[in-house]
C-alpha cells in the first residue's frame, strides 16, 4: 500500500499538499517563524496598530521580534521590521546581521527594504505583497538591486492568504468606524 496515505497517515497527504504549495527555497524553520510574525501582527491589530509582525532569527534562535507601534510611540520609523532590526542589533552587540533571516507579514516599504539591505541580512520572508509601498517585488527591487552594496534572497508569499486576510479585514475595520463616526 505504498501510495495510499489515506488510510495509513490522513495528516501526511495535507502536510505534503502544504509543503508542495510553500514558495520556492521556504524552510519550515520560515513557516514556523512566520506564524509568530502573524502572532504578532494580531496583537498589533488588537491595540489599534497596522498589523504588521517580523521575527529576525539565525540557525533557529530568535534574535529580535516586534509589531507595528506608529500609533502608540507617534514614531515614523516605529515599522515592525526597524524594531524587529533594533533588537536584534542589541542581541548580537552589533548593527550587521549577517546569516540573519527576517520573516514579516507584509512586504517591506523602502525605508524597511534599506534597513533591511543596511543591517547585511542574508534572508527576507515575507507574506503579503504590498501594492502601496512594496519595495521588494511589487514596486522597486531594493534587496537584490545590484546598485547596492548588499544584496539578499528573497521569498515572498509565505502565507499570503492569511497575512492578506489580516491586513484587510484591519483596514474595511477602520473604514467601517469612519463611516458611522458622528461628523
Amino acid at each position: 500500500m505504498r501510495g495510499n496515505t489515506s488510510t495509513s497517515a490522513p495528516w501526511r497527504s495535507r502536510t505534503m499538499r502544504r509543503l508542495r504549495s510553500l514558495p520556492r527555497g521556504a524552510t519550515r524553520e520560515d513557516i514556523d517563524m512566520m506564524r509568530r510574525a502573524i502572532a504578532l501582527a494580531e496583537q498589533a491589530a488588537a491595540r489599534g496598530e497596522v498589523p504588521v509582525g517580523a521575527i529576525i532569527y539565525r540557525a533557529g534562535v530568535v534574535l529580535g521580534e516586534a509589531s507595528n507601534d506608529r500609533e502608540a510611540t507617534g514614531d515614523p520609523t516605529g515599522h515592525a521590521e526597524v524594531a524587529a532590526l533594533r533588537a536584534a542589533s542589541v542581541a548580537v552587540g552589533g548593527w550587521r546581521l549577517s546569516g540573519c533571516s527576517i520573516a514579516v507579514t507584509l512586504e517591506p516599504c523602502p525605508m524597511c527594504a534599506g534597513a533591511l539591505v543596511n543591517a547585511r541580512i542574508e534572508r527576507l520572508v515575507y507574506g503579503a505583497r504590498d501594492p502601496k509601498a512594496g519595495a521588494v517585488d511589487t514596486l522597486y527591487d531594493l534587496c537584490r538591486d545590484p546598485r547596492l552594496n548588499h544584496r539578499m534572497e528573497v521569498i515572498g508569499g509565505v502565507d499570503r492568504i492569511r497575512c492578506g486576510r489580516l491586513l484587510t479585514r484591519f483596514f474595511r475595520a477602520r473604514r467601517q468606524e469612519r463611516r458611522t463616526r458622528p461628523s
